[in-house]
C-alpha cells in the first residue's frame, strides 16, 4: 500500500537528518524516503541504520533514495531511483518483493517507468525547489493535467506521486488531476504543527 504522503528527508548532517526524520515520524508520518546527498558513503550508511531503527520504532515505511545496495543491506522497504540511477529491472533483481519507485519528468519517462514495471512514479517538479540540484523542467498544474490525460489515453495505470515545492494550497488542485499522492520535504519539515498538517494532507488526499 502506497502512502499518499511521502516525506523526503533533508539535512546536511546526520544530526539534522535524524532530527527531522524523528520529528515527522513522531507527528504521525508513515512513509520516509531517506535522501542524504553530498556526504561520505560511511556517513550515508551509518545514518541509514539509525533511520531504519526510527522507522521500525514508529512502524513506518522506509524507502532509500538512489542506493539499492544500501536498501538491501539494511532490509529497507524499497528504493526510489532517478533516471540516471540503476535501472528498475536491475533493482528488481537486487530487491525482489520490495517497493521500487522511479522519477519521471516527461511522458517518455512515464512510458519507460511503466514498461520497466516500477510500483509508483515520482513525477515532477511541480515548481522550483531548492531541495534538489539539477532540477528538471518545471511541470506546473497544466503539465500534470496533460501528462495524466496522456496516461489515460494510453491506458497506463500507475500511481503518480507529485513532487517539487508543493504547498498546502496546491494540493486540492493537484488531486483533481488524478495524482495518487504527494512527496514533500520543506512543507512538512518547516511546519510548526506537523501533526495537524499531516491530518490536513490526509483529509485532502483521501
Amino acid at each position: 500500500m502506497l502512502n499518499k504522503i511521502q516525506y523526503i528527508s533533508h539535512g546536511d548532517t546526520p544530526q539534522e537528518q535524524l532530527y527531522h526524520i524523528e520529528s515527522v515520524l513522531a507527528a504521525g508520518q508513515q512513509w520516509v524516503q531517506y535522501r542524504f546527498k553530498n556526504t561520505t558513503s560511511t556517513t550515508l550508511w551509518q545514518t541509514a541504520e539509525q533511520v531504519k531503527k526510527l522507522c521500525q520504532q514508529y512502524n513506518a515505511t522506509l524507502i532509500i533514495n538512489d542506493h539499492a545496495d544500501l536498501a538491501k543491506a539494511i532490509d529497507a522497504d524499497g528504493v526510489h531511483l532517478g533516471l540516471t540511477d540503476l535501472s528498475i529491472n536491475q533493482a528488481r533483481e537486487y530487491l525482489p518483493n520490495k517497493i521500487i519507485g522511479g522519477t519521471a519528468n516527461t511522458f517518455e519517462d512515464i512510458l519507460l517507468r511503466y514498461n520497466e514495471g516500477c510500483d509508483y512514479i515520482g513525477l515532477g517538479p511541480y515548481r522550483f525547489t531548492t531541495t534538489k540540484q539539477q532540477l528538471s523542467p518545471i511541470l506546473g498544474l497544466d503539465g500534470y493535467s496533460k501528462l495524466i490525460q496522456q496516461m489515460k489515453d494510453s491506458d497506463i495505470n500507475i500511481p503518480i506521486i507529485a513532487i517539487g515545492g508543493i504547498q498546502l494550497e496546491d494540493i486540492q488542485a493537484l488531486k483533481q488531476t488524478g495524482i495518487h499522492g504527494i512527496a514533500i520535504s520543506g512543507l512538512l519539515q518547516h511546519s510548526q504543527d506537523k501533526q495537524t498538517l499531516i491530518q490536513q494532507l490526509n483529509s485532502i488526499l483521501l
